[in-house]
Parts: structure tokens; sequence; C-alpha cells
């Protein structure tokens, strides 16, 4: 199992380099990279300074001279080849140097360690709360099926796997926290958030945590409790659970002697797969309650552009999903006897 464990870490070289060759030759093509914003800056200054002139005759032109912007390529590593570049970048990474934002200025990876915390706080909270409903869910559908029970319950989980997180967020934003105003508006604390006590401080980050978190959790829901029921009702039907019932065994005894645990080991090829979701947590629901974390650092940078940011952003997520792909081979080997890796 050692060896095998080894050889998927070596695999995860060449598919990080694919990984980031692809999306590095993209940023490079794509249009209204840093230069493109720093001349429709100017531009804008420019037409702010000449009152007397139209819009029009302000516009016209290009603000920024050849030799300037064969500088600015020159700073920005524009110049060079797209190949040579990523070759630097990717050096430069190694060394644990994720660049520079051309936005704000500042390093990358300050920037990632600043929101790291915030993401973590609502992914672990998030696989918490899924891991420990959907299992308990999805075992009493699947003991008590064709009831009433699973199918109200089926009901409520697909409305919510209906309806996009973010979409969510927004009408309970609207209902409970503008009209109902039970709830604030977005932010993650309030504006006194420094004066108040340990206790005050506990209440109001948990008051903040209620509709984003609900947010994270409304579509995961559906997919892991189904897939518990429909795993646990093929054990359930299976000769081995079958057999030891006949033999006197009682029902219970026998589900949760034996059929659950051959059960979760679809549940576990997902596990590793989630590390990547709780620290990256979500662009849109950070976005729509203004949540300072990764989501919405990586929504901001590709909306502005920038480029060293969201090439770090993809160097953390791609290496965490690669490693989460072999620690769910790992809690397979766990769950499951049967497995053994060569």
């Amino acid at each position: 199992m050692t060896a095998y464990f080894f050889r998927r870490l070596l695999l995860v070289i060449p598919t990080f380099i694919g990984i980031t060759v692809m999306v590095f030759t993209i940023t490079r093509f794509v249009p209204g990279g840093p230069i493109e914003r720093i001349i429709a800056e100017t531009r804008a200054m420019q037409m702010g300074q000449e009152g007397g002139r139209s819009r029009a005759e302000a516009g016209q032109g290009q603000p920024l001279s050849q030799e300037q912007i064969k500088k600015l390529e020159e700073y920005y590593g524009f110049d060079k080849p797209v190949l040579e570049s990523y070759v630097l970048w990717l050096f430069k990474v190694v060394q644990g140097d994720l660049g520079r934002s051309t936005r704000y200025h500042d390093p990358v990876w300050e920037m990632i360690r600043e929101r790291i915390p915030i993401s973590l706080y609502f992914g672990i909270l998030s696989l918490i709360l899924i891991y420990g409903i959907c299992i308990p869910l999805g075992v009493a559908k699947a003991v008590r099926h064709n009831t009433g029970f699973d199918h109200i319950s089926s009901a409520v989980i697909f409305t919510g796997y209906a309806v996009p997180g973010w979409v969510a967020g927004v009408l309970m934003l609207v209902i409970f926290g503008s009209r109902v105003d039970v709830f604030p508006l977005g932010g993650l604390m309030s504006d006194f958030f420094d004066d108040m006590s340990l206790m005050e401080k506990i209440r109001d980050i948990a008051w903040h945590t209620v509709l984003p978190l609900f947010s994270y959790v409304i579509g995961s829901f559906t997919v892991m409790t189904l897939l518990m029921k429909n795993t646990l009702m093929d054990n359930l039907s299976a000769d081995y659970v079958r057999t030891a019932i006949a033999k006197g065994l009682p029902f219970k005894k026998a589900v949760f002697r034996h059929a659950i645990r051959n059960s979760l080991i679809p549940i576990a090829t997902s596990f590793g797969n989630n590390i990547s979701i709780i620290l990256m947590g979500s662009f849109l629901i950070e976005k729509v309650f203004n949540i300072n974390g990764m989501g919405l650092l990586g929504y901001e940078s590709i909306v502005d552009r920038d480029y060293p940011v969201v090439m770090g952003i993809l160097v953390i997520s791609s290496l965490l999903f690669m490693i989460g792909n072999i620690l769910s081979d790992f809690c397979v080997a766990l769950v499951d006897p049967r497995v053994r890796f060569k």
C-alpha cells in the first residue's frame, strides 16, 4: 500500500503541471489584463481632468506611449513567450513565491493566508453538518422506504437541490435580513465587534453564520442523502444481510453491524475531495454575503483580471484536490477491508 500511495504522489507533479500550464496560457490570451486596466484608468483620469472637452474627444487616442506600454509588459512579464514565462513562474512557486497582486501590489500568499481561516471555518462547519445529517437521514430513509417520512423528506431535499446555494442566500437575505430583520445582511461580524465581550463575540459570529452556512449545505444534502439511502438499500437486499436476519439476528443489528459499513464505501470515496471545498469556499455565496474568504478573493481576482492571485488560488486548490483524491483511496481502504492496493 505504501508503494501505491507513493506512486500516486508522484503523479501529482505532471497533473499539477498540466493544470497550471493550461490556465496560465489562458490568462495570457484573455483580454482585459493589468495593462489594459492601467490604460483604462489613465484614460478615465484624463477625461476627468479635461472637463471642457467632450467624452468622445477625451477618449480618443492612446493615453500611454509605446515605450511606457513596453515597460509595463516587461514589469508584468508579458514581453516573454508563454512557455518561458510559465517556467519562470513555476520556478518561483517551487521556492514558495506566488508573486504579487497586479491590483493591490501585495504578496499573493499574504492575501491568501489572511482569507484561509474564514473559509476553513465555514468549510469545517459545512462538512460536519453534511455528514452529520445526511448519513443518519439516509439510513432513516432506507429503513422507512416508501413511507410518509421518506416521501416528505425527499420532497424537501429535492427542493433544496433545485435551488442553487447563492440563490437561496439572496432569498434568505431578502426575507430574513431585509423584511423580517432577524439576521444581518452580510459580513461575519458586527461593526462594534472589538468592543464586545467574549460571549457577545461568539453570539455575534454565530448570528452572522446561520444564513451563509445554510446556503453552503443546502445543495449537498440531496446527493449525500440519496447516495447513503440507495447504497444501504442495496446492501439490505444482499444475501449476507438476509442470511444474518434468517439466522435470528435482529434487523437493527443487521443494519448497524453489517450493512452500514459497506454502505459507507461510496461516501468515503468523496470524503477526500471535500478538502479543497473546505478551504476554497464558494465564490458566489461569499460574494452574496460579503464574506471575506477565499471564495470572495477568487471572485474579485477573476473580475479584476488579477492573474497572479488567480494562479495562486489555482495552485492551492489543485494541490488540495489531488491530495484529496489520494485520501479518498485511503478512506476506502479503511472502510472496505477487501481493498488492497498493490
